[in-house]
């Protein structure tokens, strides 16, 4: 079964809007992984304007299931993953003023670079996966790079959903499968919803975990945390 992450960013932003600590992040993040989910994933960006660095700390203490950390692997990203050691750590090319995350890494021209991140972050114990698009050549110079997973980054697949969910498919499947062959681990995120997650779900060969935040949350606000996790669940067995 695909294994469910639930990225907390959401409920940082709605926190932080009124300057307290209502909704509690640490009570929410415990609440999820009572409700069934598998894993917590939070990405911090260098504003804090959602998740700050001290959260991250303070949800490894806490967190029982999988805690993953995304982000741009600038030098304070890196030295907080190192920090808190979460079993997985996402890199994400996002710039610095990026609202949310729009793009997989050029695996080729930045081959080099995530390499070297990558090898420093495997030392420390730490699983890596890198955030590309669903493009052959990126998954072959992901290959080349020494992660363990990628995540495929799926805003297209749930753009074109509605429209024709065969061709929004296609090149995930593609992607997929050479993935398998080259034993990279598959992950996927973005955009995943209660709408176009089975479909997904059912079509990716050996995808080991999706990572959930803006449509979970905001689905949540209709249905509740617990009922939405598990329509979740259920749509991923």
């Amino acid at each position: 079964m695909t294994k469910l992450s639930v990225n907390v960013n959401k409920i940082a932003t709605l926190r932080n809007a009124r300057g307290g600590n209502v909704p509690d992040l640490l009570k929410v993040a415990t609440d999820l992984e009572g409700f069934g989910a598998q894993g917590i994933t939070i990405h911090p960006r260098p504003d804090e304007r959602h998740i700050r660095y001290q959260d991250a700390r303070d949800l490894k203490k806490i967190v029982k299931t999988e805690f993953n950390i995304e982000g741009n692997p600038i030098s304070k990203f890196i030295d907080l993953v190192l920090e808190v050691k979460p079993e997985q750590v996402t890199l994400v090319p996002d710039a610095v003023d990026a609202i949310t995350s729009n793009a997989g890494w050029n695996t080729i021209k930045h081959q080099e670079f995530l390499t070297d991140i990558i090898k420093t972050f495997k030392s420390a114990g730490i699983r890596t996966s890198i955030f590309v698009d669903p493009d052959i050549k990126m998954i072959q110079g992901a290959k080349a790079t020494g992660t363990d997973r990628i995540e495929l980054y799926t805003e297209s697949y749930a753009v074109e959903y509605p429209k024709n969910k065969e061709a929004a498919i296609k090149p995930f499947i593609e992607a997929a499968t050479l993935a398998n062959e080259l034993g990279i681990g598959i992950n996927a995120g973005h955009d995943l919803s209660l709408d176009n997650i089975q479909y997904f779900a059912k079509h990716i060969p050996k995808l080991q975990e999706v990572s959930i935040g803006h449509a979970l949350i905001s689905e949540a606000l209709y249905l509740g945390l617990d009922n939405v996790v598990n329509m979740y669940l259920h749509k991923l067995k």
